[in-house]
């Protein structure tokens, strides 16, 4: 009886498939841990965020001119210089309109990327919008994947879309949507897919 082993050529095939395997599930695998990375990060930031925004709250804001003046004094503290060269799409990949376009990015002492800009006039009861990149000025840039950002009242700020309903906020945070809804879609538990 002859033993039979396998051939070069056999092992040689058997590696290659395993390696094509590799290779197409590596990237899915890494980009999803990447994308949990930064949706843990948005969720714990708000920790912060909230310290900050008691902390403008609690100086009686009255007027658009207070919230602003109020706001950067708070923000300054955070700030440790200005970013350049800096861009951002939607998650559909298309760029933003003039509501989420932004002219003054700041890097935080965190190293993250903010930007925050106020009407002259409030929007639906909405002062200005807020902008958060939580791993700055690294890729990929983009609302719902590192890019979150808040609506500023005059008494309270809110992570875009909290007022829409679930399914619409799980449609904007998918790959044909702009992104901004996963502001709040991650803070409620959702997932992205």
């Amino acid at each position: 009886m002859k033993k039979r082993g396998f051939t070069i050529v056999e092992v040689s095939i058997l590696l290659v498939i395993f390696l094509i395997v590799a290779i197409l599930v590596a990237p899915m695998s890494l980009d999803d841990t990447i994308q949990a990375k930064n949706t843990s990060r948005w969720r714990n930031v708000q920790t912060d965020f909230s310290n900050i925004f008691y902390s403008i709250n609690t100086q009686k804001m009255d007027s658009n001119s207070n919230i602003v003046s109020i706001f950067e004094g708070v923000i300054s503290n955070e700030i440790k210089g200005n970013v350049d060269l800096y861009k951002i799409t939607f998650l559909n990949g298309t760029y933003p309109n003039n509501t989420y376009r932004f002219t003054d990015y700041k890097l935080t002492q965190a190293d993250s990327v903010l930007a925050y800009k106020f009407y002259d006039k409030p929007q639906n009861g909405i002062q200005g919008v807020f902008m958060y990149d939580v791993n700055g000025t690294s890729g990929p840039n983009v609302w719902g994947k590192d890019v979150f950002g808040y609506n500023i009242y005059s008494d309270r700020f809110e992570p875009f879309c909290k007022s829409e309903s679930i399914n619409f906020q799980k449609q904007d945070c998918s790959k044909n949507g702009t992104g901004l809804c996963c502001s709040n879609y991650y803070l409620i538990g959702g997932s992205f897919d």
